[in-house]
């Protein structure tokens, strides 16, 4: 049989596997003063990892194969330990005593529930193409990030403009779709290691930011709140400076989809109680593990579309970046009443 005639099951979860460090703070302080520290956890994060997870929660039938360096460190095997327990393959979660495992310290500010990162790269910035074995694979659906924040993925190799194009270019070769996600880096910075990506890609799932990133072009009005129209425009631009069939651009407020065949989609996200939310760190990996599972089961667009929005939601309930994600049907249950107060929730 040849890779071309592989019968393709599943999504394989690749690139930043990391530790997230999460504190909730009463407040961001100003500098040399002093903030609380209301509760802090420790989770899983970065990319591969809050797929990966989030994807095996929806529906533990679904195949989910990681790739990543993790050290040798306690840090490393927690992240092994918590894929395996929920059934990853972690064949190819590589292992390394060069570089202690990659964290990101979470400062969740409980008073607006915006977040704030610093990231230690860690393993991260010694993974690269070599580390990808997409022959011994099984998945259908690559997802792959965080450009920006790998030093050897982020440089020039071999022929390529980046690693991130050769293991995209590896994954097409191989008769798998792609798929890329980015994170809110410069500008400049997304647009020179991103924009190559384009021309390998079947898929694009960004947030507001990252798609105004990578047209060179406002999405939001002067008040920084996100216009649908600018963001249809934006997302029609990127969408003809790669070969992907579709682009989906996800914010706060709703999310919207453009497909190569001129199809869109302007759907709002579900209305949560504030009593329900903890934190949105990782709503949107979430928002990402519904729209994928979507598609990889071969849902329509709408339905994918409201499932990803369901997740995210679900996702609020949680400190953590996937502690609140639930089975695809009982996101969906939580979203359909997630306006209600908390007290007053009765999911079905």
């Amino acid at each position: 049989m040849t890779t071309a005639d592989r019968q393709r099951n599943g999504v394989i979860s690749a690139g930043t596997w990391a530790l997230d460090r999460i504190k909730l703070i009463d407040g961001w302080p100003q500098e040399e003063h002093l903030a609380k520290i209301t509760a802090t956890d420790r989770q899983g994060g970065g990319s591969g990892y809050n797929l990966a997870i989030d994807l095996r929660k929806l529906d533990s039938s679904i195949p989910v194969e990681a790739i990543g360096l993790i050290a040798n460190d306690a840090d490393g095997e927690y992240l092994l330990q918590q894929a395996q327990a929920i059934g990853i393959n972690t064949a190819q979660l590589h292992r390394t005593d060069k570089a202690g495992t990659s964290f990101t310290d979470v400062m969740s500010d409980t008073t607006n529930g915006k977040r704030t990162f610093f990231h230690f790269p860690g393993t991260s910035d010694l993974l690269c193409p070599d580390h990808f074995d997409f022959k011994s694979c099984n998945g259908r659906i690559l997802h792959l990030g965080l450009l920006g924040l790998h030093k050897t993925m982020d440089s020039a190799w071999r022929e390529y403009d980046n690693g991130w194009v050769a293991v995209l270019a590896a994954a097409k070769a191989d008769g798998i779709a792609t798929n890329l996600e980015l994170v809110s880096i410069p500008e400049a910075r997304i647009q020179s290691i991103a924009t190559p990506c384009l021309a390998y890609l079947d898929t694009l799932i960004v947030n507001e930011y990252e798609l105004g990133a990578l047209a060179a072009a406002k999405v939001c009005d002067a008040q920084g709140v996100v216009q649908a129209d600018l963001c249809l425009q934006a997302a029609r631009t990127v969408l003809s400076m790669g070969t992907m069939s579709l682009v989906v651009v996800h914010h706060p407020g709703g999310a919207i989809a453009v497909t190569d065949d001129g199809d869109t989609r302007n759907v709002s996200s579900f209305e949560v109680d504030p009593g329900w939310i903890k934190s949105a760190v990782g709503a949107g990996d979430a928002f990402t593990a519904g729209m994928l599972y979507g598609m990889h089961q071969s849902w329509s667009l709408d339905n994918s579309l409201e499932l990803a929005h369901a997740v995210a939601a679900a996702s609020l309930r949680s400190s953590t970046t996937v502690g609140s994600v639930e089975s695809a049907q009982a996101c969906l249950a939580f979203a359909r009443h997630a306006s209600l107060p908390k007290t007053d929730q009765e999911l079905v």
